[in-house]
């Protein structure tokens, strides 16, 4: 990837020093097109310490600044974009200051508590105006734009039937106890915002943005730290059901082993991407079409699997081919062309609007919840 000069390099600020924002801090030095100016906590020996550890590992030049407040970060003027790693129901303040500020904002997943706040956060960036993206990396991924073309191609899939998916990992006993993302304050949605917002972005992706026309959910299993007001899933499970018959199912967890595959049916064939968020480690990325044929001669009954399998030349992680490399740079680009996309926040919403359908399902008895098709 070649390297913008210094000048039209997009200035970042990160507002937090969250565990995902050091996986970014490569991202950001690997995009090509940004350069991280400064990071702020509540706490500048934090932010020090935080700058300290991410340079060990991937040096960036200059070294960022350590700020000890998030407001001393939006006033500065040599940001021009902030990413916001902060906790779920921190967010919305400090999105609403940024977008004030004029500071384009990458806001972390799920982007609010409910649809009701991201809609006042996404009114703020668009009265200011700043572009708004949720840090959903697969969307940024070479192997989506494959995936699409087989989607569309009418022989591989054919018109799509059902999508499924999950995403899941077992978490340890310690972090049931005292992770945030077990704190209904602080994370209120659990492992449906944490880790179901990538299924049901899956699946709106794949319908081209088409918002679904009902879903039901299902909280499978609670917990809560001692010092949390509520107990959050832990445990999750949705059915969204589209137009022309086409419906989804997901399954996310903290309490089941890895796992974060998808399955998209059709009737002629389907896809499996056994590695939708995360990509497994390697140089490449991929995905499996199948097109099962079943024969029948006489008494022989046989099942041929007939696979196919498509590449994608991407690196899975710390690379700048890799998602979360093209993520800041496409984001950046944005930036740099002067003109606000609005696919990103309104896929965004619609993200939340099918989140918070499916918790308001399982909190009434799992009964169907109806949506409007427009925003």
């Amino acid at each position: 990837m070649n390297a913008a000069s210094n000048e039209t390099r997009v200035r970042w600020g990160i507002l937090g020093t969250a565990g995902i924002a050091r996986k970014n801090w490569r991202a950001l030095r690997d995009s090509g097109n940004s350069i991280l100016v400064a990071v702020a906590s509540r706490d500048v020996e934090r932010s020090r310490r935080f700058i300290r550890e991410c340079q060990v590992e991937a040096l960036i030049e200059p070294t960022p600044k350590a700020l000890g407040s998030y407001e001393d970060l939006l006033a500065s003027p040599e940001v021009d974009a902030v990413y916001i790693p902060l906790p779920t129901g921190l967010r919305k303040e400090w999105v609403l200051r940024a977008a004030a500020a004029g500071k384009h904002i990458l806001c972390e997943k799920p982007c609010a508590p409910n649809a009701g706040d991201l809609r006042e956060m996404l009114a703020a960036c668009q009265r200011h105006p700043v572009q708004f993206m949720d840090g959903v990396m697969f969307m940024h991924s070479r192997r989506l734009e494959r995936l699409r073309q087989v989607l569309d191609d009418e022989e591989s899939i054919g018109p799509l039937r059902r999508i499924t998916s999950a995403f899941s990992f077992h978490a340890p006993s310690e972090f049931l106890t005292s992770n945030i993302r077990t704190h209904s304050a602080l994370e209120p949605h659990g492992c449906l915002g944490d880790l179901g917002w990538y299924c049901i972005r899956l699946a709106l992706w794949a319908m081209k943005r088409q918002m679904p026309l009902q879903v039901t959910g299902r909280v499978l299993s609670q917990s809560n730290r001692s010092d949390s007001p509520l107990p959050v899933p832990t445990e999750f499970s949705g059915e969204l059901f589209f137009a022309e018959g086409v419906s989804t199912g997901f399954y996310c967890s903290f309490i089941t082993e890895n796992q974060q595959w998808a399955n998209l049916s059709g009737v002629k064939g389907y896809a499996q991407v056994p590695d939708f968020v995360l990509p497994f480690a390697g140089c490449e990325l991929s995905f499996e079409v199948q097109q099962h044929q079943f024969r029948i001669r006489g008494g022989d009954f046989r099942m041929e699997p007939n696979p196919r399998r498509i590449t994608v030349d991407e690196y899975s992680h710390n690379h700048p081919t890799a998602q979360e490399a093209n993520l800041f740079r496409n984001f950046s680009n944005l930036v740099r062309s002067g003109k606000l996309d609005q696919q990103w926040p309104e896929i965004a919403l619609k993200t939340q609007l099918v989140l918070d359908a499916c918790l308001e399902s399982a909190r009434n008895n799992n009964a169907a919840v109806r949506l409007q098709t427009s925003l």
